[in-house]
């Protein structure tokens, strides 16, 4: 096979499987192509048969259906590490207190806006925000964007001072990496805590399945873990 390896992946772990798939083509010579989509979109082309890919990387619960459906290959994944939900604010304006889920709710009320994606993170956001009673009461002041990147790029455009932001840590760290100007205030809460694993698995309509299961156990290798980790991934 001449053609490049597919990766299609969700975009919290993007790091990782970047690193991951620049130490392959290193090692054996491969090329490895990435898209990254939100975890919605990549349910959606993988269950419509859209999906152009080798490998797929997806929350863990995602992979469990994708497998018993037969979307992927059985007994054969590698997990790429678990990313927390925290909170990014533009870089040098004022950072919630993130001590306690009461703390969070205050500086949620107090602040003018409040920005999160409409995938799969900022889902958990929306029932984090009932959870806690305010719902309601943010409504009109709530920003609701594509994804992580959006949130990072919008709170770098943007003129309000008492803004704050949700994402997946890793991504805030990626943006932060770049030179975008926000800040990292942390992860959320511990009664709040949001963790997502996520893994990859040979798709089953694979063009070159044998090299795709070459890659997805190298990403669970201890190469592939310390690349993952080295990018704000948990183990």
């Amino acid at each position: 096979m001449t053609d490049a390896l597919r990766i299609l992946s969700t975009g919290a772990p993007k790091g990782g499987v970047s690193g991951c798939a620049k130490a392959f083509e290193d090692a054996t010579g491969r090329a490895v192509e990435i898209s990254f989509v939100t975890a919605p979109a990549l349910r959606d082309l993988v269950e419509k048969g859209e999906a152009a890919a080798d490998i797929i990387v997806a929350p863990v619960a995602r992979m469990d259906a994708f497998e018993a459906e037969g979307s992927v290959l059985p007994g054969i994944r590698s997990i790429v590490g678990s990313v927390k939900a925290g909170v990014v604010v533009r870089a040098g304006m004022k950072e919630p207190d993130l001590s306690s889920a009461d703390s969070l709710k205050a500086a949620i009320l107090a602040a003018d806006s409040i920005v999160y994606n409409v995938a799969t993170s900022g889902q958990y956001i929306v029932q984090m925000m009932e959870k806690l009673g305010v719902a309601e009461a943010i409504e009109a002041k709530v920003t609701r964007v594509p994804n992580g990147s959006g949130v990072m790029m919008h709170l770098a455009d943007s003129a309000i001072e008492n803004e704050i932001g949700f994402g997946q840590l890793t991504e805030i760290r990626v943006h932060e990496d770049r030179g975008i100007a926000v800040k990292l205030v942390g992860a959320l809460p511990k009664e709040l805590e949001n963790v997502t694993t996520y893994c990859a698995a040979v798709f089953a309509k694979a063009a070159d399945p044998e090299t795709a299961r070459e890659m997805v156990a190298f990403m669970g290798t201890a190469q592939g873990r310390e690349i993952c980790q080295a990018t704000g991934l948990e183990f």
